[in-house]
């Protein structure tokens, strides 16, 4: 499976490619299991993700393994935010300090929103051009972005900054429509509801507290 957040360091957790020794059970385990996390999370079973996300640290933390621990932590921050929950990474912040790595560090700031004097060729090819446009113009690189949940992270990540328009809501839920992704699907579509209010656009209202309606059922009835 694809892995879903296109985090260039999370490349050290997977498996080694042929011609080498087969890589240890915790690394391969890791990548499996924080692959599953970033599933489950997104469709809003938590119980489940969860559950995943504490094996994966188990994996890693078993074999003393500081900063590919911290990684995990930083993968989990990264795909809570482009669900829109503000996490502020600090069980990565905390381990960083004893294994600190360069190309996770400009991940996280670029996650937390810490933007100035970024090194942005430090980050996933695919966030580059966000921050390189001027803010004004930062909308328009995300339908650019080819991976959904990076896609989908830019979005949050301009929601957060206060730069995101109808066009930034309307990209970001059709992102997470597509992939069945509920959990970021439901704050979308209640942060579209509210622009719909504000404009008085009555037609729209009805769709979107229809679409509403389906995905709380959804999440519902979802395994917690």
């Amino acid at each position: 499976m694809k892995s879903l957040l296109a985090l260039a360091s999370l490349v050290l957790l997977a498996a080694c490619g042929s011609g080498g020794p087969p890589p240890p059970d915790w690394r391969t385990d890791s990548a499996d299991l924080i692959e599953r996390y970033q599933k489950h999370a997104l469709l809003g079973d938590n119980t489940l993700a969860e559950r995943y996300f504490q094996q994966a640290v188990a994996a890693t933390g078993g074999a003393g393994r500081v900063a590919e621990t911290a990684r995990l932590w930083l993968v989990r921050c990264a795909t809570r935010r482009a669900m829109l929950i503000d996490d502020p990474c600090a069980e990565y912040a905390d381990l960083a300090r004893v294994a600190p790595d360069a190309t996770d560090q400009a991940y996280y700031r670029f996650v937390t929103l810490q933007w100035e004097g970024l090194d942005v060729s430090r980050l996933p090819r695919q966030h580059q051009d966000l921050l390189r446009a001027p803010p004004g113009r930062r909308a328009e690189i995300l339908g650019r972005i080819d991976d959904p949940l990076a896609r989908l992270l830019d979005a949050g990540l301009l929601v957060m900054r206060r730069e995101a328009d109808a066009t930034t809501l309307a990209l970001a839920t059709e992102t997470a429509s597509s992939q069945g992704w509920r959990q970021p699907l439901l704050t979308f579509l209640k942060l579209q509801q509210k622009q719909a209010a504000a404009r008085g656009d009555a037609a729209e209202l009805v769709q979107l507290d229809r679409r509403i309606q389906l995905v709380e059922k959804s999440l519902f009835n979802a395994p917690r």
